[in-house]
């Protein structure tokens, strides 16, 4: 009998797969703001040269492709190149051997439908609709635009303070970021072409601690306007704090009895202590902005009053209130919101969930909140209930991690179809419908039911986590203008017959993350200052080191480290630990300064005013 040999792997396969990661890696690395056009021709020719050669509308067609792209790109192109494109792009499709030619020429004539305004441009006007304005990845995809590589390279020099005092120029939330950002400027992060993305975020948060207490720059002189800020979550102090250091008088009215918004009554201590939360508020309220507490507009205060009373209103109530699942039995005893739950968490007032089953319906950051939560007071079994796949979660996946390793159980493909609710009125149970995934819409799986029979899964308590609404109703009535939920605003945060009056996070964008209210309310307070009549410019005079020459060789990235498990789950103490200052130096040595090298020295990679 004949043996089988044991081969070592081909050397031009294992080369070919190096090429490919390195390839993805470009790509996933690749700045927002890069033309289509000139997109579709790189990954044109790269599918070109893959193919075989041995059928011609790989061979002839793509080549025909990738000249009429040129020829656009070079203005050489007329309105008649793009149907020619079209129909050969289609003709390849129908009629090529291999799948590198049907997804190369899929790939140009979806680029066709989905950005045709982008190849008449270049036809019409030589021109490209992009605006690549900041070479910087991380800062580009900050919606704050924070000088990422700046306080990085100040973190590695061990200026700690003064790497805090750089951030609060466009975010006046360091600590609290360091904590419970979704760090999206990570996503596009330049060193990917090497290894991995740098730790921003545990930058940021090991900043934090380290600095020690650190005072906000002085305010300018007194313009003597005053300013109604309704909320006080992270977009109204955001704008609170810097109308105040332009040297108008910002004050907050805020209905519940403290500061902060969702991040005190919506995030649980363990992913943010609250005591580190208050490190940012003071530094707000240092600069002189003025609170007033427990004032609910509509029922203790009106905005036709606050209209009389101040220069301008800036509408920042945030999204509070929570969605309904839209079944009977919904307002049974035991059937609570999120939002509600951990409200009342944060207020201290505690639910005792000792030896009960507990199910989460939901599958965003909010749920995943909610079920630690509900882990943390006791609960005997927690359950995630959701419709769709794990993949398909919106939390992060550090949070479904997180909860895992609590012990917590994901039910997924599960659609909530009806509540089980006893004779007394208290929820007992929920029925869901099994699901399977289905066709791709919009480059996501959809689900259906698998015509199995209903499961029923028991609950002593059952909370609802699929969405947040906002309280609109005395908008409405003072003839603020709502759209599906949302309060209607110019791009500017105006309204169209009504001077003085802005608007801005999630009230006008619908929930969205921290860091995307702290930018809202960054550019609303810069818009209530041009409406005032001024033009004052928020700076900061921290010089920042010179970057090293040295060759950045690969180096693995430093991650945060978590407390165990099992000791965790037992308090509400935070759950991940910070970098030490070696740790910390290293990861600070892996940014590439994208603000300095390449591109970045040309088109000028710091903005130091706004």
């Amino acid at each position: 009998m004949s043996r089988l040999e044991i081969k070592a792997p081909n050397r031009a396969r294992i080369v070919m797969e190096g090429l490919y990661k390195d390839l993805e890696r470009r790509i996933e690395s690749s700045p927002p703001g890069l033309c289509p056009v000139d997109m579709s021709r790189a990954f044109l020719e790269l599918c070109h040269a893959q193919t075989c050669g041995k059928c011609v509308p790989c061979r002839i067609g793509l080549g025909q492709l990738n000249h009429f792209i040129k020829d656009v790109l070079d203005g050489k192109a007329t309105m008649k190149t793009l149907d020619y494109m079209e129909e050969t792009a289609l003709s390849i499709m129908e009629s090529a051997d291999c799948a590198i030619g049907y997804e190369a020429a899929r790939m140009v004539y979806k680029g066709l439908m989905g950005y045709r305004d982008d190849y008449v441009e270049h036809i019409r006007n030589g021109r490209c609709t992009c605006s690549y304005n900041q070479p910087v990845p991380c800062v580009a995809l900050c919606p704050a635009h924070v000088d990422v590589p700046g306080y990085i390279a100040l973190i590695g020099e061990g200026r700690y303070a003064d790497a805090v005092r750089l951030i609060r120029k466009d975010n006046p939330f360091p600590t609290t970021c360091g904590f419970i950002c979704e760090h999206p400027c990570e996503a596009r992060c330049r060193r990917n072409m090497v290894d991995d993305s740098v730790n921003i975020r545990g930058l940021k948060r090991m900043a934090a601690d380290y600095a020690g207490e650190v005072d906000p720059p002085a305010c300018a002189p007194s313009t003597g306007k005053r300013i109604a800020v309704l909320g006080g979550g992270p977009g109204g102090l955001s704008a609170a704090y810097y109308l105040q250091l332009m040297g108008h008088q910002a004050v907050v009215y805020e209905m519940l009895p403290k500061l902060g918004g969702m991040l005190r009554y919506g995030i649980p201590n363990y992913r943010l202590p609250k005591e580190r939360l208050e490190e940012d508020i003071d530094c707000i309220l240092k600069t002189g902005v003025q609170v007033k507490y427990g004032m609910k507009i509509g029922q203790d205060i009106t905005i036709q009053q606050l209209r009389k009373e101040y220069d301008a209103v800036l509408i920042t109530i945030g999204a509070s209130t929570d969605k309904k699942l839209g079944l009977e039995g919904e307002d049974a005893q035991g059937v609570l919101s999120a939002v509600q739950f951990l409200r009342n968490v944060g207020k201290n007032i505690i639910m005792d969930l000792t030896g009960k089953e507990v199910a989460v319906v939901g599958g965003g950051n909010v749920s995943m909140d909610a079920v630690r939560t509900a882990k943390r007071l006791g609960a005997r079994k927690v359950s995630i209930v959701y419709r769709r796949r794990r993949a398909d979660m919106t939390a992060l996946p550090q949070e479904i991690e997180g909860a895992i390793a609590e012990g917590v159980e994901l039910q997924t493909l599960k659609a909530p179809s009806s509540i089980d609710v006893d004779e007394a009125g208290q929820v007992r149970g929920l029925y869901v419908t099994p699901q399977m995934v289905s066709a791709i819409r919009d480059g996501r799986a959809s689900i259906r039911p698998t015509g199995e029979e209903d499961v029923y899964i028991p609950c002593d308590v059952l909370i609802v986590a699929i969405g947040q609404n906002i309280e609109t109703r005395h908008f409405e009535e003072a003839g603020i203008p709502v759209e599906r939920g949302k309060i209607r605003t110019k791009s500017t945060g105006t309204f169209e017959n009504m001077p003085g009056v802005f608007a801005g996070g999630d009230c006008a964008s619908g929930p969205a993350s921290v860091i995307t209210a702290i930018a809202a309310g960054k550019v609303v307070a810069a818009n209530i200052d041009e409406y005032l009549g001024y033009h004052h410019e928020i700076s900061c005079d921290v010089d920042i080191p010179e970057p090293d020459l040295t060759d950045r060789s690969p180096c693995g990235r430093v991650n945060l480290t978590e407390r165990e498990a099992c000791l965790r789950v037992k308090d509400f103490e935070g759950v991940e630990n910070c970098m030490t200052e070696n740790e910390a130096k290293q990861e600070a040595g892996r940014c590439l300064r994208c603000d300095h090298f390449g591109y970045g020295i040309f088109k000028g990679g710091r903005e130091t005013i706004w």
